[in-house]
């Protein structure tokens, strides 16, 4: 059995979390709706018999995916004497037990993948340095794989990767992304996107995007419009001008969920997780 802590207080765990999105409505839990957060707090407060919540690095869509989501949450330090078998093999790290437990508890398409305790400081959302995305798509002839349907999005039409390149580049920086961005209100759209580039193997073709932090539907919203320019409809520069918007644009449709997925999130070393939740929590402008 692990550790308890004796002053009566709650202890923070990481979770690195994966997940086939396509049956979630989203990470955040919804009254009414199977979502990731749901499953996972619902079997966590099961285990722990307390009430739990999470907190995550970056709130998914409906239908898209992740390999590499992060969350945290605050177990009371009594609680966690609960989660673990009578017996505990020699060797084990200290919340392995509890992540063997989860795996039979779960659903096959949500997997808790490591549990350790959060470093002092650590935030899965305000500590985060930044978040990658990949895009796939499927120029095959005949679609996507079977094995690989639900995380490809077949494309039919002919796409010009150096177009895409190119107007690429008129996005990256820090922007005002509404043009990207579903509107939400009190949420700012100012966002600094650190690479959006595009690389084509045989039939697949992936966007690799990675910002500090993204607004709701920003990332499929980016590649609809890129899409846009790849199969002749618009010419690179036209990206530039969807900048000066002030909400989100019409010009374009989103690209489909099942093509996203969150692969990672990066954090500073240990002691700079608190500075960090500092400059993460101050309202940015492009002044």
């Amino acid at each position: 059995m692990p550790a308890i802590e004796s002053d009566g207080g709650h202890v923070r765990l990481r979770l690195d979390i994966s997940y086939d999105g396509t049956e979630f409505a989203g990470w955040a839990p919804q009254a009414g709706q199977r979502t990731v957060a749901g499953v996972i707090e619902e079997t966590l407060s099961t285990v722990f018999r307390e009430p739990v919540r999470l907190v995550t690095a970056g709130r998914t869509d409906t239908g898209v995916h992740a390999t590499g989501q992060v969350a945290h949450v605050d177990v009371p330090s009594a609680a966690l004497g609960f989660a673990y078998p009578r017996t505990r093999r020699d060797g084990d790290p200290e919340f392995l037990p509890l992540v063997r437990r989860l795996a039979r508890f779960l659903p096959a398409d949500v997997r808790v993948r490591q549990i350790v305790r959060a470093a002092p400081g650590f935030d899965a959302r305000f500590s985060a340095l930044r978040r990658h995305y990949e895009y796939r798509l499927s120029l095959a002839p005949y679609g996507v794989e079977p094995q690989q349907t639900r995380f490809i999005t077949p494309w039919s039409r002919p796409l010009d990767l150096d177009a895409m390149t190119a107007a690429s580049q008129e996005l990256l920086g820090l922007q005002d992304f509404a043009a990207f961005c579903r509107f939400r209100e009190g949420a700012t759209t100012i966002r600094d996107l650190q690479r959006l580039e595009w690389q084509r193997s045989g039939d697949l073709v992936t966007a690799y995007v990675t910002a500090d932090a993204f607004c709701w539907n920003m990332v499929r919203s980016l590649v609809g419009a890129l899409l846009t320019v790849g199969v002749g409809r618009r010419e690179p520069g036209w990206i530039a001008g969807l900048l000066a918007a002030d909400s989100r644009s019409s010009e374009y449709t989103a690209a489909p969920a099942r093509g996203l997925t969150l692969v990672s999130v990066d954090y500073p070393p240990d002691d700079q997780l608190a500075s960090r939740i500092n400059v993460t929590r101050d309202l940015r402008t492009l002044d």
